[in-house]
């Protein structure tokens, strides 16, 4: 569903009277499109004392991507993005220089820019000055990103310690947060724990030859899931109940997918899906957990029909899925299992306890099964949209959809492809070091985290 108001104040007469009225303008925000520049002009990196030489070498990285990289805010330029190193942080004071310098190009940021930090895990710190330095990364990110205007977005890389910055997930990462496929991730810090994954031989085509299996892909973001992963090179096995045929054959047929019409909850559907697999693919490299369900009521009048149903579509499902993928030995040498969590899986949302609870179980599933996957080779990863414009959020009334599109630094809904970017990225061959992860996919929630 499109958003009318925003078109309104971003063009004529009525993006003048917004201004002078003084109302909210969103931004039209910078979104992928094929043959576009990864970063809209000169890229600016910035670096606290310590961190040269990692400043250099992520300097150097993006000049091999043709980018026009700068290590000093000189010239008069509107900055594309700006990379602000702060791997070198021992203490608070460290945190004052880099701060400051930031501060002094933020009003030369090209429209869609991105602003991006690279810190060390807090948690890994042993020295309480140290860990001081790079949890205030967290609150400087966080809270920059909400002064950002003109559809730019701020966000953060947390490596963990012994995690060099050119890694491969670390630069993976890197890219995913400058490129336009980030639109509305904003306000996110997302953690590389490790050294593993590689670079795509091709990079247009990171998914080229693999197999990836997409639940819930009859339509809306499922649908934009199975676009997009078959735009990266993936064959698809594409699932959804039975009486979402039409709408599944359609999807199929227009990324050259196989349909499978299977009610998941079903006992007998992962040792039917297992089969499958089997028989038509061998195995999978790639499984996207995207089916859910609503079925919101208060507390004080929850049904048990609404109550386990949800939760048998939104988290049962996707554990016996999984854990019989495991156990048949079908899923390939580096698996990447990606989940659709919830921001009311964090924050909670009035009225959907049951959903809530079902998506902060998905959260609480990933975390678990990393160890799991990672002895398997693979990787799990959740991602959480927060107000994104599908047929569901379309039944929502009115004014209570238009507040709902305002809540966010971004002040607008996101799309289902943003959702679909993101699990494409944790798909890929390059977020091998990211597992366990909740990435938000919301605009950044005004208030709180």
């Amino acid at each position: 569903m499109s958003d009318t108001y925003l078109e309104l104040v971003n063009s004529g007469f009525t993006a003048e009277l917004a201004k002078r009225l003084g109302l909210p303008r969103p931004a039209r925000l910078r979104r992928f499109r094929a043959g576009d520049q990864l970063v809209p002009g000169p890229v600016l990196v910035l670096a606290d004392g310590a961190a040269g030489a990692d400043a250099d070498a992520l300097a150097a990285t993006l000049l091999d991507r043709d980018l026009d990289v700068r290590r000093r805010p000189d010239g008069d330029h509107r900055w594309g993005a700006v990379v602000v190193v702060l791997t070198g942080v021992t203490g608070p004071a460290d945190l004052s220089g880099p701060a400051l310098d930031l501060a002094g190009v933020l009003k030369k940021l090209a429209h869609g820019a991105r602003v991006v930090t690279v810190s060390r895990a807090a948690a890994e710190a042993t020295d309480p000055a140290a860990a001081a330095a790079r949890q205030g990364v967290d609150g400087l990110l966080r809270s920059l990103a909400k002064e950002l205007r003109g559809g730019a977005t701020g966000n953060g890389l947390v490596l963990a310690d012994g995690t060099a910055v050119t890694s491969p997930s670390a630069l993976g990462a890197l890219e995913f947060l400058l490129s336009a496929k980030s639109a509305f991730v904003d306000g996110q810090l997302l953690t590389v724990q490790g050294t593993g994954g590689h670079p795509p031989a091709d990079p247009d085509r990171p998914l080229d030859g693999q197999v990836a299996l997409v639940t819930g892909a009859a339509r809306g973001i499922g649908a934009a899931i199975a676009r997009t992963l078959a735009r990266d090179g993936a064959r698809l096995l594409l699932v959804d109940v039975p009486a979402a045929g039409d709408g599944l054959a359609a999807v199929a047929n227009e990324t050259r997918g196989t349909a499978l019409q299977l009610d998941l909850t079903s006992p007998d559907a992962p040792q039917r899906l297992v089969e499958h697999v089997r028989s038509r693919f061998g195995h999978l490299d790639v499984v996207v957990h995207n089916a859910g369900i609503t079925r919101d009521k208060l507390l004080a009048n929850m049904t048990p029909d609404r109550w386990d149903s949800v939760l048998a579509v939104n988290v049962i499902a996707p554990l016996r899925v999984t854990e019989a993928l495991l156990d048949a030995g079908v899923l390939g040498e580096a698996p990447r299992v990606v989940c659709l969590a919830s921001t009311s899986g964090i924050a909670g949302n009035r009225g959907q306890t049951n959903y809530a609870a079902s998506k902060a179980g998905v959260i609480g599933m990933v975390r678990a099964q990393a160890p799991v996957l990672a002895s398997a080779g693979g990787t799990v990863n959740a991602v959480a949209p927060g107000f994104i414009e599908t047929e569901m959020t379309a039944r929502i009334p009115a004014l209570t959809r238009q507040v709902a599109r305002r809540l966010n630094s971004l002040q607008q809904g996101g799309l289902p492809t943003d959702v679909a970017e993101a699990i494409a990225f944790l798909a890929s061959p390059q977020a091998g070091g990211i597992s366990g992860q909740v990435l938000r996919v919301c605009g950044q929630n005004m208030v709180g985290a």
